[in-house]
């Protein structure tokens, strides 16, 4: 049973310090009946910074979302912004923003009136909000449509809207439940670079959930990555692509080749292993399993083909190749029915599919260990 992660406050930079809002997650639980959809969840997220919380579907991250929000309430734990619990407030005290999926636009108002809702709600001025409603339709570029209704807005511009419509009431913190999700694919990157760049504009701290590891992996400072209701792991995107303490999260973050191994022994920061073959290579190992049987995580850029007889090099089958501009991605199985991915240079006639050849690992790669077998349902 892998050791999940149980993290301690960062500190805040100083730009970030001055502008945005912590949030602190302390032991949250929430159960459903006999279903647990958070275990013991603790999480601090620094001021200014846009935090992913990614996992697949159950996972509990929009669960951990709501409780924040107050449209969950927790069984156990607390939930403080700036230090102060806000466990007893009301959602609509809690000066927390949230963007969702649907847009939750109302369809009767018009975007003025759906920007300025929030703060009606609050009992602002009119002249104050007038002044709000038309800085922020400025800001996400959205003023001509002012007097517009939502359906006759683009999904784009209506999600705009209602990030406006968020930012209103200025939030402590901004909260984005799979915003992207109901976008194609182009309007989805225009939206995760102008939330981006608002974000940074206004020092805001968010907590974005999503199941796309390139969204979380582009957006994000740090990711959280969630299973069966605990975090799994934390970090920025690299420190989790490169050094994942799980074999879940290897495999959940980027795109990652499984070798069957014997683990032999291991000294001095490095791992002796064994490939079914009869291979021995040595490998980087931060933390080694136990000596027994193992899996190698490898990174298909990680794999390189050599000739044969090159140290470390054991034989394989050639696959498929999809040229893909300068490079190849390349299939390739091993003799026990194992099947490889790697990339190559393009730069010559691409080998034959079928072709006998021989795969190492590349200089300066540094592959993760974990025991085996090690059972990864979700």
């Amino acid at each position: 049973m892998p050791v999940l992660f149980r993290p301690t406050s960062p500190a805040p930079t100083a730009q970030a310090s001055l502008r945005g809002h912590t949030l602190d997650v302390l032991g949250l639980g929430v159960r459903y009946g006999a279903f647990t959809a958070l275990d013991d969840v603790d999480l601090s997220v620094r001021a200014g910074e846009v935090l992913a919380l990614l996992g697949p579907s159950g996972c509990g991250k929009t669960t951990l979302l709501r409780t924040v929000a107050g449209f969950v309430r927790q069984n156990a734990g607390r939930v403080l912004i700036d230090g102060t619990a806000i466990d007893d407030l009301p959602p609509n005290r809690r000066r927390v923003g949230i963007v969702f999926q649907n847009y939750a636009l109302f369809p009767h108002m018009s975007v003025a009136e759906n920007v300025a809702y929030g703060l009606k709600a609050r009992g602002e001025a009119k002249p104050r909000i007038a002044a709000r409603v038309a800085e922020l339709l400025e800001m996400v570029q959205l003023g001509p449509m002012r007097d517009r209704r939502p359906a006759q807005l683009s999904g784009g511009q209506q999600q705009r809207v209602a990030l406006a419509r968020a930012l209103a009431i200025e939030p402590s913190i901004l909260l984005l439940d799979e915003p992207f999700a109901a976008l194609d694919r182009s309007l989805r990157l225009d939206m995760q670079i102008e939330i981006k760049r608002l974000q940074r504009q206004l020092g805001l701290t968010a907590i974005l959930v999503t199941h796309d590891q390139d969204e979380a992996m582009s957006v994000a400072d740090r990711i959280a990555v969630m299973r069966r209701g605990r975090i799994e792991q934390l970090g920025t995107p690299v420190e989790l692509y490169d050094r994942p303490r799980t074999l879940f999260v290897a495999g959940f973050i980027g795109t990652t080749n499984r070798l069957p191994c014997l683990m032999e022994g291991a000294a001095e920061g490095m791992a002796a292993i064994r490939l079914p073959d009869g291979t021995a290579l040595r490998v980087p190992a931060e933390a080694p399993p136990p000596p027994g049987p193992a899996l190698l995580t490898v990174r298909p850029e990680q794999l390189v083909l050599r000739d044969e007889g090159a140290p470390g090099a054991f034989p394989v089958e050639l696959g498929l190749a999809l040229p893909l501009g300068g490079q190849v991605i390349r299939e390739a199985r091993l003799p026990d029915g194992t099947t490889l991915r790697l990339t190559e240079p393009r730069l010559g006639p691409i080998r034959d599919l079928g072709a006998r050849a021989f795969c190492a690992l590349a200089p300066g790669a540094r592959p993760a260990l974990f025991p085996n077998p090690l059972s990864e349902e979700d």
